[in-house]
């Protein structure tokens, strides 16, 4: 009776089963039917399991084509909008010294205080009418109430106070979920005495999501050139095809336990026998693995530890991408296809094409607790060009930095933080890269106790990162809300002044008589919310006027310190009321937010409500931390 395991799962499955036999079986001419079964199955599990990324590639060719068909339609029509404005054809065009609307007022901040926080900062004569909440628009129709279904974005799990993305990304999750389910259970039999042909199948489909697992977590991959989604949105896939993943291997680790339960016991193996098998004590060791990098991957740890996420994260897919090589030869060339997407990603690109060292200068904030990054940049040519910091950046885009000054720990750290300073101009040649720093624990509280001692450091940037989706909602739109909180402004106020710089752009360098509109007239408001007065010194006096002279209605509600949370959906309301009903309830508003996660869900809410009366408004959320 020959019960070595020889080479994986199949040559297991045949040994065990074979064993089996003789003391499962009726007659000795007659072997049991069971172990056709088993073959049948796992057979059937070699040529099923890999159709699995052909789902996939066809799922991710239906987003590609709705992106892009978007996508060409949306320059189509800015080209046609700009060329009718030139052209005298369109009775608004915007002169290149004029605002951009002819109410130019800014809503300045009010500086009472009070201690609710469901009250409106704005002064009751300058804040916009609510229309007793009927607003352009009384209902919408079917299509816009499942819209506003899909924007919507659900409270936070009770107790575990976990939180939830919009409707449109739970579906979307959901539905990578439904598909691993359905690879996993079809066609397989669940009877326990043939069991295997679950372990297979489960430890096999673990083994081919690998290399979407990682594409999902890279920074550098073509998914986000082909669907448009942000690294941050892939990133919330990336975690909930982590969390099936360890789902898999669980099950994968019951069913292998029941096989030795069920088949071996009964024919003399031990489960110490069992555990000292290479494949299973391998098999075992990487488990353990993927649930701690799991377990280390949750929110609560992330926020709490995050230098022993970085590290330890890096350290157990390592070593499991090992353990998982070693644990099965069918395992090694997705083993071998989710090692290359980290190295191209992590070496190629991160380490050599986009990092570089800059000298920036130190300084600590009004309020004490916040150190400001500025560094000179200057455009140079690159053999990595349009990929590399040293050719720029785009509004709301984000760069890792490390300070190997610090210690030592710090060197091979990288941290993200959004680019806090207008993005240069594709004219441009020397422009100023500002960041944000608000010290918490580790890295950041190190770099601000560095920054009180010293004015200057050397930083390494890795980047720029991110997405231009927000962007080009508003430039799509006829009026914009961008809604900050706190550090937020860091992707806000780029944002704006971006928004303010593509408007118009001069026809030639012999033709500066007028500016050529390359988007709609717009109306803007900015909203920031702070937790104190001193806050406000992150941008300035300085730059908060320029917006103010540049047509963007700008408030400021007081700090949170003093008289609590402001009601944030009412102020966002009544904007978008005032501007619905100055364009005559046409034309798309488009609302843009970056702050902590009750602003971003309130906002998101409100979107939500007005996008099911029929109001066209479409929101992002540009969620800071990671």
């Amino acid at each position: 009776m020959d019960l070595t395991f020889k080479h994986g799962w199949l040559a297991m499955a045949y040994n065990a089963y074979e064993a089996a036999d003789t003391v499962y079986t009726t007659a000795a001419d007659q072997p049991n039917p069971r172990f056709s079964k088993i073959k049948e199955g796992l057979a059937f599990s070699t040529t099923f399991v890999p159709t699995y990324h052909l789902v996939i590639l066809g799922v991710l060719s239906v987003f590609t084509l709705v992106h892009w068909t978007h996508k060409l339609r949306r320059r189509w029509v800015r080209g046609t909008q700009a060329e009718g404005r030139w052209s005298g054809k369109n009775s608004h065009s915007a002169r290149a010294d004029q605002p951009f609307h002819k109410d130019d007022s800014v809503i300045r901040e009010d500086e009472r205080s009070g201690s609710s926080s469901s009250s409106s900062t704005l002064s009751a004569d300058n804040m916009p009418l609510l229309k007793s909440g009927r607003g352009a628009h009384t209902g919408g129709s079917f299509i816009s109430r499942i819209r506003s279904i899909f924007i919507y974005q659900p409270r936070p799990i009770p107790i575990i106070n976990k939180v939830l993305p919009d409707n449109g990304t739970t579906v979307l999750a959901l539905g990578l979920v439904a598909l691993n389910i359905f690879y996993t259970l079809y066609g397989c039999p669940l009877e326990k005495m043939v069991i295997f042909v679950l372990a297979g199948r489960s430890g096999y489909l673990f083994v081919v999501n690998l290399p979407l697992l990682y594409f999902l977590a890279a920074k550098n991959q073509p998914i986000k050139f082909l669907t448009g989604y942000s690294y941050e949105s892939l990133n919330l896939l990336h975690r909930r095809l982590g969390e099936v993943l360890c789902a898999l291997a669980l099950l994968h680790a019951i069913t292998m336990t029941t096989v030795w339960y069920t088949i071996l016991r009964p024919v003399g193996w031990s489960f110490g026998h069992f555990l000292s098998q290479k494949i299973i004590y391998v098999g075992l060791i990487a488990f353990i693995a993927y649930e701690l990098l799991y377990l280390t991957s949750l929110g609560s740890f992330r926020q709490r530890w995050y230098e022993l996420f970085l590290v330890s994260h890096v350290a157990l897919q390592a070593g499991a991408l090992v353990l998982l090589y070693l644990h099965h030869s069918r395992s090694r060339v997705y083993v071998g296809l989710a090692l290359a997407i980290f190295l191209v990603d992590r070496v190629v690109f991160r380490i050599f094409a986009k990092s570089c060292q800059v000298s920036a200068m130190l300084t600590v904030a009004e309020d004490g607790k916040t150190a400001l990054i500025s560094a000179e940049w200057t455009k140079q040519s690159s053999f990595f060009t349009g990929i590399n910091i040293k050719q720029g950046w785009n509004a709301m885009e984000h760069v890792f930095i490390s300070v190997p000054a610090l210690s030592r720990k710090h060197f091979t750290q990288a941290h993200p933080f959004t680019i806090a300073s207008a993005a240069p101009a594709p004219s441009d040649s020397q422009a100023n890269l500002g960041l944000i720093v608000r010290a918490q624990d580790g890295f950041t509280k190190d770099l601000l106790a560095y920054a009180k001692q010293h004015n200057t450091v050397k930083v390494r940037l890795d980047g720029p990162y991110g997405s231009q989706t927000a962007m080009d909602l508003l430039m799509d739109s006829q009026s914009a809300v961008v809604v900050a909180g706190g550090s937020g402004i860091a992707v806000a106020y780029p944002l704006v002044k971006a928004l303010l710089s593509r408007s118009f752009a001069p026809v030639d360098d012999d033709n500066l008589e007028g500016r050529k509109a390359l988007g709609p007239a717009r109306k803007m408001c900015l909203i920031w919310v702070t937790q104190e007065a001193s806050h406000r010194s992150w941008l300035g006096p300085e730059k908060l006027e320029d917006l103010r002279k540049q047509g963007v209605d700008l408030v400021l509600p007081p700090p949170t310190c003093e008289a609590g949370r402001p009601d944030v959906a009412l102020e966002v309301r009544s904007w978008i009321d005032q501007y619905t009903d100055s364009a005559g309830g046409a034309g798309k508003i488009g609302v843009v937010c970056s702050g902590p996660d009750g602003m971003n869900r309130a906002v998101r809410n409100t979107c939500a409500g007005l996008a099911a009366r029929g109001v066209n408004v479409d929101v992002e959320v540009e969620k800071f931390g990671w």
